[in-house]
Order: C-alpha cells, then structure tokens, then sequence
C-alpha cells in the first residue's frame, strides 16, 4: 500500500471514532452548544456536567494533530478533508494563554498540538475568522428556530 493510501486509511480511522454516539454527542454539544465567551464559561464546562464532552473533543482533535505533527498522516491531505478542527480551535483559540497558565493543566487542554497544526495553515486567520463567522450564523439560526 503506498503512502498516501496509508495516510487516508488513518484519516479513515479517525473518522469511525467520530461516528462513536459518545464522541457524537460530544462532538455536538462542542460545536453547537458550547459557545465560551470567557475562561469562566471554560471552567464551567470542564467541572460541570460537560466535562467529559469538553476533554474528549479537546483530546481527540489534539491527539489527531499529533498524528499530523509527527509526519504519521499528510498534513495537506488531512486540512483538506476536515473542517471541524479549526472549529474547535476557533472557540478556545482566545483563550488558551489563560488555559495555558492554569497549574497543571493537560497540553490537550490548550491544543498544543493543535494549535502549530492551525497555524501552519497558509489561510489560517481567513479560515478561524470563516469559521467563527459560520459558526456564529448557525448558532443564531438555531437560537430563532428555538423561539419561534
């Protein structure tokens, strides 16, 4: 199997664990519901009732950029095919100093691997300022269908 096959096998990979109803379900509440506009809304998730959720979206999406850092799956390939990592980074990327100062804290708290992965990108802020853009649409969408 040539290398690019290899590479698209473990994106594959990667995407069967997604399709876990936990992961699913906390893949939704991260990406739909949780919407931090301050480290205290951060904290709250990590010791509320979110907990779980929040450090397996974090912790999946950074152990996958550590796949890509390390040279295990095509950084172009991988960019390419998701979108959902730049989302995540999107919603925590104003924060993570903070993150980052909490004593103790797990790198995949604060994207370490993540994070270089993001910025590698050539269109970086175009892309976290689309997604914050679409995610902000979506979240007011979701928020008139609710009231009406």
């Amino acid at each position: 199997m040539g290398e690019k096959q290899e590479d698209a096998n473990l994106i594959l990979r990667l995407y069967e664990i997604r399709r876990d109803e936990a992961m699913r379900r906390a893949r939704v509440w991260f990406l739909m519901d949780f919407n931090p506009e301050n480290i205290q809304d951060i904290m709250q998730a990590l010791f509320g009732e979110h907990s779980a959720d929040f450090r397996m979206v974090a912790s999946y999406w950074d152990m996958a950029a550590t796949f890509v850092n390390y040279g295990a799956i095509d950084e172009q390939m991988f960019n390419d095919i998701n979108t959902e990592h730049v989302g995540i980074y999107a919603k925590l990327q104003p924060f993570l100093a903070e993150l980052r100062a909490l004593p103790g804290a797990p790198p995949y708290l604060y994207l370490k691997n993540l994070e270089p992965l993001i910025q590698r990108m050539p269109d970086a802020e175009e892309r976290i300022a689309a997604m914050r853009r679409y995610m902000k649409r979506r979240n007011e969408a979701s928020t008139g269908a609710a009231t009406s």
